[in-house]
């Protein structure tokens, strides 16, 4: 299975870009893994809802355009389905054998996604109502994947 993870932003801090290396290199033996970044705008501070939308457009636009039409999108939103490591084992599973072959997992840049992306979302997944910072969230969202192979595979996970 082919998974993309489209984010905006460079991950700045070598301790999460490391992390992410780690989970990457464990998840190759299960899927071919592509980490896609765009480049993300700056929010200003006391931003008004207007400016803040904008931000999100221009963001929604270049995510958009990685996104592929046979792809199955899954969009992180905090309004989304929360699941357990076993559910989303048991989803990732499911959508493979009902011919699924590319997942494209969406990841907002600071202020969130743009409703276009939400709209074009397959599904919506909530990892809390908690905000984590969205550099955090691909570690995070990278574990919970490898999390899920090793559950699929049968193989221990948990020490």
């Amino acid at each position: 299975m082919q998974i993309d993870i489209i984010a905006p932003g460079r991950v700045k801090e070598r301790y999460l870009r490391d992390a992410i290396d780690e989970y990457s290199k464990r998840l190759s033996r299960y899927c071919r893994l592509n980490i896609i970044e765009v480049a993300d705008e700056k929010t200003p501070e006391h931003a008004s809802e207007g400016v803040e939308r904008q931000i999100k457009e221009k963001e929604g636009e270049r995510i958009a355009k990685h996104l592929r039409d046979s792809a199955f999108v899954i969009a992180l939103a905090i309004d989304g389905k929360q699941l357990s490591s076993e559910e989303m084992a048991a989803r990732i599973s499911d959508w493979g054998l009902h011919g699924v072959s590319h997942i494209q997992l969406v990841i907002g840049g600071s202020i969130g996604l743009d409703d276009a992306i939400l709209r074009r979302a397959d599904f919506r997944l909530s990892f809390s109502k908690m905000t984590f910072p969205h550099q955090l969230m691909r570690v995070i969202l990278l574990e919970q994947i490898y999390r899920a192979y090793k559950i699929n595979a049968g193989e221990p996970y948990h020490k």
